[in-house]
């Protein structure tokens, strides 16, 4: 077959993906100015001839081009090489062409998933505009973006490894295999190991060297780390209460107490932030005290042995341990937890469980226009009040307690922006998770709450959070 036909036949069997994986493995033999203007195969076999890279009698570039792409059949039907030969050729000194730096990152293309790509993305939304980061950009596209303003390079990889090491450990493996690779090559020029430019053979060594010391390390970090895998992970109700007219109207003490504006703003970021995190998120509006907990008991006898987790966020008035239904009518914070202790919810022994309470935990001192609270408005109307809970979760394993302020004192809530606490919370766990552990991201929600003033009246507010917790508890992204 005379090469013209050749690379005809090739080129009918390369979609547009796969036309794009050859451009890219070939940027370090033709200008991306270049490369952009190329619209089909044909045209991309036509530079290389033009570059001396493909002739009758040289076909390496080619071959290498298809080995590394994953177009093995390709390689093996009009080339007659098979995977081993090639992997075998690239082995010998100054053979490779396409160097290890690109390698690796097609490599990282290739095994990225496609919730991987949307955090990647999301982690970059700040440094790189819209328009690159769009539905159609693939993470090739990306590169060469991040190449373009000199965020990533052969020796630029740490931005890379900051964001790999975030969303996907195996993936930052590659990066650092191909960090020591360099590194050898530095150290020890006489070792010669341009035959080892693909970097695959490195990689393949270090697996089997590591393999046992990696495998004792991974056994080590799940014993520590509660397992997180599951799609959905779990449960995240969200108990978001407005309207109190019912408790107006039928609780003396609570004739002041107002509606809540601005909840809704904290159920919608709760509710786009849970099921990011890849939580089966149910909303419940307005609910009297009686209505919520048989809602908790009806979750309590689900089984929940195919999830990992269980999450229950109550946005509305509270006091002193306890939180308010709509009626007006109290249930305490510790009723709330014990309901998914391990004994009466078996399916979730031994795994998180997390309640966030956005609610006053005592009288407030002011009233405020552009700033309300979630607690009565009068002291004088609610009396002395029950007598301080210091147990709020149950004396069991495996739970988180986040409070919005500490015993006896008031949170505070924009009617437009939401409350502080709750809306720190999804900031934090949106920009922290994988990388923190839910302790640390809530030890950040207590300093950026803490810093904040109710400007009319100086007030401050202070979270709080409990648990029984035994392992560390993160939410991966894919």
């Amino acid at each position: 077959m005379d090469l013209e036909n050749l690379l005809y036949k090739i080129a009918q069997q390369l979609d547009n993906p796969k036309l794009a994986s050859l451009k890219f493995l070939s940027l370090d033999h033709i200008p991306q100015r270049k490369l952009e203007s190329i619209q089909g195969p044909l045209e991309l076999f036509s530079t290389l001839k033009e570059k001396g890279m493909l002739a009758k009698d040289n076909l390496s570039f080619l071959k290498e081009l298809l080995f590394h792409s994953q177009n093995l059949n390709l390689l093996i039907d009009f080339l007659k090489v098979s995977k081993e030969e090639m992997a075998k050729e690239l082995q010998i000194p100054g053979k490779a062409q396409i160097d290890a730096y690109r390698v690796m990152l097609f490599q990282i293309f290739d095994d990225v998933s496609s919730e991987e790509l949307k955090a990647f993305k999301f982690y970059l939304n700040q440094k790189i505009s819209k328009e690159k980061l769009g539905d159609h950009a693939t993470l090739l596209d990306i590169f060469v973006e991040m190449e373009k303003r000199d965020m990533l390079g052969k020796e630029k990889l740490d931005l890379l490894k900051n964001i790999f090491g975030l969303i996907n450990q195996s993936l930052l493996k590659k990066i650092n295999a191909y960090e020591m690779l360099n590194e050898e090559r530095r150290n020890h020029p006489e070792k010669n190991l341009d035959g080892c430019s693909n970097g695959e053979e490195l990689f393949k060594n270090m697996t089997i060297s590591n393999s046992s010391s990696q495998q004792k390390s991974e056994l080590q970090t799940s014993a520590n780390i509660y397992r997180m895998e599951s799609k959905p992970r779990g449960y995240c109700l969200i108990f978001n209460n407005y309207s109190f007219e019912k408790a107006r109207k039928e609780v003396s003490k609570l004739s002041n107490m107002k509606d809540r504006n601005g909840t809704h703003v904290d159920a919608e970021a709760l509710t786009k932030l849970f099921r990011d995190l890849h939580f089966e998120v149910l909303q419940f509006d307005d609910h009297p005290a009686k209505k919520i907990c048989d809602i908790l008991e009806y979750y309590r006898n689900t089984d929940h042995s195919s999830k990992d987790c269980f999450i229950c966020c109550i946005l509305s008035h509270g006091d002193k341990g306890i939180i308010y239904g709509i009626d007006g009518q109290e249930v305490p914070i510790s009723k709330l937890t014990s309901y998914f202790t391990g004994s009466k919810c078996p399916s979730l022994k031994d795994k998180p469980k997390i309640f966030f309470i956005q609610a006053c935990q005592g009288d407030s001192c002011q009233k405020g226009v552009a700033v309300e609270t979630d607690s009565e408005q009068q002291k004088a109307d609610l009396g002395a009040g029950p007598p301080p809970q210091k147990h709020y979760i149950p004396d069991d394993a495996d739970f988180l307690l986040g409070m919005a302020t500490v015993n006896n004192y008031v949170s505070y809530r924009s009617p437009s922006d939401g409350t502080w606490y709750i809306q720190s919370l999804c900031k934090e766990l949106r920009e922290r998770c994988p990388r923190d552990d839910i302790l640390t991201i809530l030890t950040e929600v207590n300093k950026e709450v803490s810093s904040k003033d109710d400007k009319k009246n100086m007030g401050k507010q202070m979270p709080q959070p409990t648990f029984t917790l035994r392992k560390k508890l993160y939410f991966p992204l894919h």
